[in-house]
C-alpha cells in the first residue's frame, strides 16, 4: 500500500516521553509509527526536528475588530506560522444565539487555514435558555465574565459578519446570573470558563486611581488588584462545588490568584487553570507605555516567577494566548492607560516564547511543553483522542519544531490582521518550522503554503468531563 505521507527522521514528543520513529499519515490521520520508510506520495525529512502533537490555542479573541469572515483569514494566518493546529475562538454575541450563530459560522466555515473551535460567551439570562441550541451545534463551553458590569460593563461584541461596524454593548453578568450560569452549565455536564475578576472592586479601583490621576500600566494594575481576582475565584468556585460544575480559569497570572485556587482545590471544587505567555514574561516594571494593557494586568517579576513555578510543577493546566486581533489606532485610541484598549496579539509568538523562555532555559520539559499546549486542552474541551495526542487514528496534527532556530519576533512575521506586537524585537530560539493540520501542511518556514478553507469546524460532543491523564 502507499500511504499519503510519511515523516522521517524526527524526535516525537508524546506526554510519557520522546520516540524516534517515523510517522505515517493516510487520509489525514495518524496510520502508526514505523522503523523503515513505507510507499508514500510524499516524504517530509525531519532531521534535527522534533515533531510534537498539534498545539491548540485555548483563548483566541478574533471576529471583535473586524469581521470574522476576514478576521479567521488573518488569524489563522497568523497561527499556522506559530506552530497552533487548533485555535478555540471566545465568540461574543449581544443577542440570541438561535438568530445570530449561523451567520457566524457560515461565514467562519470557509475561511480558516486551520482547525477552529468554539467557547460562547453568556451575558443574558436568554442566552442560558439558548445553551442547548449551542449544544445541538457542537458548541459545548461556556465563557463567563465576572468583570463586566454595574459601571464597567462596556464591551466590544463580535461584528456582524461581512460588517466592519464595532459592535459595542453594555452587560451586567452579577453574581445571580453567574451562578444560573454554573448551574445550568452543570445539568448539560458542560465546563464553564471564567474571567475572573470582581467588577464592582474593579469599578472603585479605576475610580479611585483617576481621582489621584494616576497612569501607566503600575496603575492599571493597581486598580484591578489581584484581591479582586481572588474574590471572584472564590465566588464562582463556590457555585461550581454547590452544583458540581467544572471551573476552568481563564488568564490566571498572578501569586494572589494561584493561591486561591489551590484553596478552592482543597475545598473541593473542579478546577482546570490556563495561563498566558505574557504572564510569564511581562511584568508593569519592564513594560514602557500601554501596549501590555490587558485585563487582568500584568503584574510583578515575583508574579512571573510564581506562574512559571506553578507551570513546572503542574498546578496550571493549559496555555492559551487571550489573542485578541485589534490595531494601534484603536488601541492607544486614548491619552493615558485609562483610554487604551485592554488586549494584544499573541497567537503567532505562544509556541516560540514558551520554547525559548521555558524548554531551552529548563523551566519545563518537552513532554510538560505538549500537555500545556496540546493534549490537556484536547481532553478538558472534549477533542481528544481526535486531537491532542499523535495515537493511531487520531488526526495528524503536528507542528514540527526547531529548537536551536533563532529569530526576532515582528508584527510583519505573521500576517495577522493587528499592526504591532508587544514582543517587537525579542530575539528568541525555538521556533516551528512546519505545521500539518490532518495531513496537510499548511505553513513552512514562516510561511502559509496551505489552503484556505482546509481548516474546519470542530463540533465537540455533548457532556464530556474528562480527568487529566485518564
Amino acid at each position: 500500500m502507499t500511504y499519503d505521507t510519511v515523516i522521517t527522521n524526527s524526535h516525537i514528543i508524546l506526554p510519557q516521553g520522546v520516540l524516534d520513529k517515523n510517522i505515517i499519515i493516510d487520509e489525514g490521520k495518524i496510520v502508526g509509527f514505523t522503523n523503515d520508510i513505507p510507499a508514500c506520495d510524499h516524504k517530509i525529512n525531519g532531521n534535527g526536528l522534533i515533531s510534537i502533537p498539534g498545539p491548540i490555542d485555548t483563548h483566541v479573541h478574533y471576529g471583535v475588530y473586524s469581521p470574522i469572515d476576514q478576521a479567521a483569514k488573518t488569524e489563522s494566518h497568523a497561527a499556522a506560522i506559530g506552530g497552533i493546529t487548533t485555535m478555540m475562538r471566545m465568540l461574543r454575541l449581544g443577542n440570541s444565539f438561535k438568530t445570530s450563530l449561523r451567520d457566524q459560522l457560515e461565514a467562519a466555515s470557509k475561511n480558516h487555514y486551520i482547525d477552529y473551535t468554539i467557547h460562547a460567551s453568556i451575558f443574558t439570562p436568554q442566552q442560558i435558555s439558548e445553551m442547548p441550541y449551542c449544544i445541538e451545534k457542537g458548541i459545548t463551553s461556556f465563557k463567563i465574565y465576572m468583570n463586566l458590569g454595574g459601571d464597567v460593563g462596556h464591551v466590544y461584541m463580535d461584528m456582524s459578519p461581512y460588517s466592519s461596524k464595532l459592535s459595542e454593548a453594555t452587560v451586567d453578568v452579577n453574581d445571580e446570573l453567574v451562578e444560573e450560569i454554573v448551574k445550568t452549565a452543570a445539568s448539560l455536564g458542560c465546563p464553564v470558563l471564567v474571567h475572573a475578576e470582581d467588577y464592582e472592586s474593579c469599578a472603585c479601583g479605576i475610580k479611585t486611581a483617576k481621582e489621584k490621576k494616576r497612569d501607566g500600566l503600575p496603575a492599571w494594575s493597581e486598580s484591578r488588584s489581584p484581591e479582586f481576582e481572588a474574590k471572584a475565584i472564590k465566588t464562582v468556585s463556590k457555585f461550581g462545588r454547590d452544583y458540581g460544575c467544572t471551573i476552568y480559569f481563564v488568564h490566571i497570572g498572578s501569586q494572589k490568584a494561584l493561591q486561591q485556587i489551590k484553596e478552592e482545590r482543597k475545598l473541593g471544587t473542579k478546577i482546570f487553570v490556563e495561563t498566558c505567555p505574557h504572564y510569564l514574561t511581562l511584568s508593569y516594571e519592564n513594560q514602557k507605555g500601554y501596549l501590555a494593557k490587558v485585563m487582568p494586568p500584568i503584574r510583578t517579576a515575583q508574579d512571573n516567577a510564581a506562574v512559571w513555578d506553578a507551570l513546572s510543577h503542574n498546578l496550571i493546566d493549559t496555555i492559551g494566548t487571550d489573542h485578541v486581533a485589534n490595531q494601534l489606532k484603536l488601541k492607544l485610541g486614548g491619552t493615558d492607560v485609562w483610554g487604551a484598549l485592554a488586549g494584544f496579539p499573541g497567537i503567532g509568538t505562544v509556541i516560540p516564547i514558551l520554547l525559548s523562555e521555558g524548554v531551552n532555559k529548563n523551566r519545563i520539559s518537552l513532554e510538560q511543553f505538549v500537555r500545556f499546549t496540546s493534549s490537556n486542552a484536547a481532553q478538558i474541551f472534549g477533542m481528544h483522542p481526535k486531537k491532542g495526542t499523535l495515537a493511531k487514528d487520531a488526526d495528524a496534527d503536528i507542528t514540527m519544531i526547531d529548537l536551536k532556530k533563532e529569530n526576532k519576533v515582528s508584527s510583519e512575521l505573521f500576517g495577522g490582521f493587528s499592526d504591532y506586537i508587544v514582543y517587537e524585537g525579542m530575539s528568541l530560539k525555538g521556533w516551528p518550522v512546519k505545521t500539518i493540520v490532518r495531513g496537510h501542511l499548511v505553513a513552512e518556514d514562516f510561511e502559509v503554503v496551505g489552503k484556505l478553507g482546509h481548516g474546519k469546524f470542530i463540533e465537540r460532543p455533548y457532556s464530556y468531563e474528562k480527568e487529566i491523564g485518564s
